[in-house]
């Protein structure tokens, strides 16, 4: 299974509101950049996912 970015999500959430709630600004910055990984990981992934779909129709037209 392809990592879509959701573990880094949801572990810079904990670690934004872990930073939030004890005052730690780095640790809340980490859990922001944390994020954003995952964000960026989702949406490679999404580009490649349809990349891969766009491939498979062309194949597919050349079949025929």
């Amino acid at each position: 299974m392809t990592d879509k970015g959701t573990g880094d999500k949801i572990k810079g959430k904990a670690k934004e509101v872990a930073g939030d709630v004890t005052g730690n600004d780095k640790q809340k910055a980490e859990g922001l950049l944390d994020q954003a990984v995952g964000k960026v990981k989702e949406a490679a992934s999404d580009v490649k996912e349809k990349a891969e779909d766009v491939v498979d129709d062309i194949k597919k037209k050349l079949d025929k």
